[in-house]
């Protein structure tokens, strides 16, 4: 999984070829953000994940994300592990031009709307689907966040918000 993640990094980093200044969001852009999720919707938790995302609008993107999110959860003994799968569409809407004079700096907030696997295994040795309040199903999610260009095309990014995990933060790449 770290070999991917890497390769993934390195393909995205020498593909961004823009050579447009430093700019807020406009319409066109291509936004890809990748890091880590701290915390889980339903508990604790560390994982990782990704989201593409295109402008439509000069205020608007909308694209996918995907979210994997791991947690432990033990006492007297036993321990249970669970997994979080989360796929969905999101759209963004870009308010930071309303009122920052900062080019490279990115204010946004929006919904997500797609589809939570969730899984577990025990000490027993049960492994399975599970099935009950943390099963799988619809997921909805709402988030905020900004992404702050270092560079015209490389920045990094913080989410807050109920998504796949109350705080995301990594790299930020734009196209």
């Amino acid at each position: 999984m770290k070999k991917i993640l890497f390769m993934f990094f390195v393909a995205s980093v020498l593909s961004v070829t823009s050579e447009k200044a430093f700019a807020q969001f406009e319409k066109g852009d291509k936004l890809l953000n990748v890091g880590i999720n701290l915390g889980g919707t339903y508990g604790g938790g560390v994982g990782v994940g990704a989201s593409f995302e295109g402008g439509v609008h000069d205020f608007i993107s909308v694209g996918a994300q995907a979210d994997f999110v791991t947690w432990n959860y033990g006492y007297f003994g036993y321990k249970w592990r669970y997994n979080f799968l989360t796929i969905a569409a999101r759209g963004s809407y870009h308010y930071g031009k309303h009122f920052l004079t900062m080019d490279n700096l990115d204010l946004y907030a929006g919904p997500a709307l797609g589809y939570r696997v969730s899984s577990f295994s025990d000490p027993d040795g049960y492994n399975g689907i599970y099935d009950d309040g943390y099963g799988s199903g619809v997921f909805f999610g709402a988030f905020a966040g900004a992404r702050y260009y270092f560079k015209p095309t490389m920045g990094v990014f913080a989410e807050v918000g109920y998504n796949a995990s109350p705080l995301k933060a990594g790299i930020a790449f734009k196209f």
